[in-house]
């Protein structure tokens, strides 16, 4: 929560400050493809490939072409797989933890230069809101959404990534994002593993492209 405090006191120190032309704001719309892992939950575990997409606003900030503020609402899917072999009898598993969210990043975005085609970088938080939470085939009792595998309904990350501009219109972005909140709070699979009783936080990997208008 202290993190969250003071990530949000960033955000809005930034708005306040700094010089943002409103007036000035373009639109646009994004999709890209996912790979996210939980930490320390559904061991073993895998990545799950997902999808995001939504749209976005660029305000300018300050007189250069070269620093905006970047707001999205996007569909963003998460979670990750649990896979595990036959071994001593014991049946292996193949199994889905699929977290869907409305996530909402507002991402500083930083152009290399101001020349119209050129690299960029981006860093600011995200705030994921729970939409859907799909398992399937869960290998244990306890992974049960209705047991204690229940994906917490808010989660927040900060995200950093790095992409290039075609003409300030057509932008692709590698970006990841490093989870900061508790997936699965009520998930303890077992006090003989220590990594159950740590915090489930969700890290995901992406690729998107988008598409700015003038």
């Amino acid at each position: 929560m202290k993190k969250l405090l003071l990530s949000s006191a960033l955000v809005l120190s930034t708005l306040s400050f700094a010089q943002i032309d409103f007036s000035s704001t373009r639109f646009g719309v994004t999709a890209g493809g996912n790979y996210s892992r939980v930490k320390n939950a559904h061991n073993p575990s895998g990545a799950r490939f997902a999808f995001q997409g939504g749209v976005l606003a660029l305000i300018p900030m300050g007189g250069a072409n070269q620093f905006y503020l970047q707001p999205e609402v996007v569909y963003y899917g998460a979670g990750e797989s649990g896979k595990d072999k036959d071994a001593k009898g014991i049946p292996g598993y193949d199994a889905m933890y699929a977290n869907n969210y409305i996530s909402v990043p507002v991402s500083f975005k930083g152009y290399f230069s101001e020349a119209e085609s050129e690299f960029f970088g981006l860093i600011g938080p995200r705030f994921n809101f729970l939409i859907d939470q799909k398992v399937k085939d869960e290998s244990r009792e306890i992974y049960r959404t209705d047991q204690l595998g229940k994906a917490a309904s808010f989660n927040f990350a900060i995200g950093a990534g790095l992409g290039y501009s075609y003409k300030r219109q057509l932008e692709l972005a590698l970006k990841y994002d490093f989870g900061l909140s508790d997936t699965y709070p009520t998930l303890d699979e077992s006090k003989l593993d220590p990594s159950s009783t740590k915090k489930k936080s969700e890290q995901v990997l992406s690729l998107s492209l988008s598409y700015i208008f003038k």
